[in-house]
């Protein structure tokens, strides 16, 4: 994954709440199991003028210019909550988000996010909204600086820092500490030979 580090982007306010991982990614968008190729079925179901159509409403403000390119999503209480999918995560990084905005998230969304490289920020995302001009998010100072200098400060877990900072899957989380593994499993299997019978060597392990 790529490593978080800062992000200085314009954000997308979409500030509503019980924003649910079915209105970020509908069903009827979710023709794979891969992670390429959801970025059109982001929030189709308020993006497009009709179900199954690709006509943007300029209503909607995923489609206002004024935001193109941002990275940075606003959104509002409980985001992320419904079914556990994982490709919400997947849809918004498609597109192009790199960190979401929100007084509180689904616990399940919130980890989906840290396991694929996007950071979730629990603030008020009101204030934020209302400064004109890009914001600034620091993930090691754990801060989002707006473009009238305002910081909002961010708690996030060692744990999902590290991931974001170094790049880190879970997978490689793990193997972070293969030294502590290998050596583990060598004061194990010499207190406990009986348990790797027919085992192969740890060598190499």
């Amino acid at each position: 994954m790529t490593p978080f580090t800062t992000l200085r982007s314009l954000a997308l306010p979409l500030i509503r709440d019980n924003i649910d991982t079915d209105a970020i990614i509908p069903s009827r968008e979710m023709k794979s199991v891969a992670k390429q190729g959801l970025a059109d079925g982001l929030f189709a179901g308020w993006r497009y003028t009709a179900i199954g159509g690709r006509e943007p409403d300029p209503s909607f403000v995923l489609n206002d210019p004024r935001y193109a390119g941002a990275s940075i999503l606003l959104g509002g209480v409980n985001f992320g909550c419904g079914s556990s999918r994982e490709h919400a995560v997947w849809a918004l990084a498609e597109y192009g988000f790199r960190a979401v905005i929100a007084p509180s998230f689904n616990p399940i969304f919130r980890g989906n996010c840290i396991r694929n490289g996007m950071l979730p920020i629990e603030a008020d995302p009101t204030p934020l909204a209302a400064v004109e001009g890009p914001l600034t998010i620091d993930l090691e100072a754990q801060t989002v600086v707006a473009a009238d200098g305002s910081a909002t400060r961010f708690e996030i877990e060692p744990e999902a820092k590290l991931m974001l900072l170094k790049g880190l899957d879970p997978i490689d989380l793990t193997l972070e500490r293969s030294d502590e593994i290998t050596a583990f499993r060598a004061r194990d299997r010499a207190a406990h030979p009986w348990h790797y019978l027919g085992a192969p060597s740890l060598q190499g392990a």
